[in-house]
Parts: structure tokens; sequence; C-alpha cells
């Protein structure tokens, strides 16, 4: 311990090691405060994009209601079917 303080005191090699580190995890922080970032806007983007297929599923499911509907007007028409 007595190399590293000098009466309570860090001495400059010790502080420039510790200033050293703080830089490199300052650094670290600001690589990943700019991928968090690019994360939460590609996050954004996959639930546009599911927001929309849950829109192209609703029309889907619609259009082929419809159909549904047609298509039994069809068959009693042309007595296809048993009423």
């Amino acid at each position: 311990m007595k190399r590293y303080r000098q009466n309570g005191v860090m001495n400059k090699e010790t502080e420039h090691l510790v200033l050293e580190h703080l830089r490199r995890i300052r650094d670290v922080l600001d690589v990943m405060q700019s991928d968090i970032q690019d994360l939460k806007t590609r996050m954004t983007a996959v639930e546009e994009n599911v927001g929309q297929l849950f829109v192209m599923a609703a029309a889907a499911n619609k259009r082929m209601d419809r159909i549904d509907e047609r298509l039994g007007r069809i068959e009693k028409r042309l007595d296809l079917v048993e009423a």
C-alpha cells in the first residue's frame, strides 16, 4: 500500500493509471450508448413491420370472409348445397 500512497495522497503514476482506466471505461460506455441507440432504432422498425403484418393478415381474413360469403350464395343459386 505504501507504493501507491504517500502521506495519504496517490502518487502521479498511480493517478495517471487510474485516469487512463477511467478514460477507457468512458470510451467503452460511449460505444455501448451508440450501440443501444442503434438497437432502439432497429427495434422500432421491427415493431412497425410486425404491426403492418397484422394489418395485412386482417385484410386477408376480411377478403377470405367475403369470398366465403360469395361462394355460399353461388352454391345456393346452383342448388349445390342443401338448404
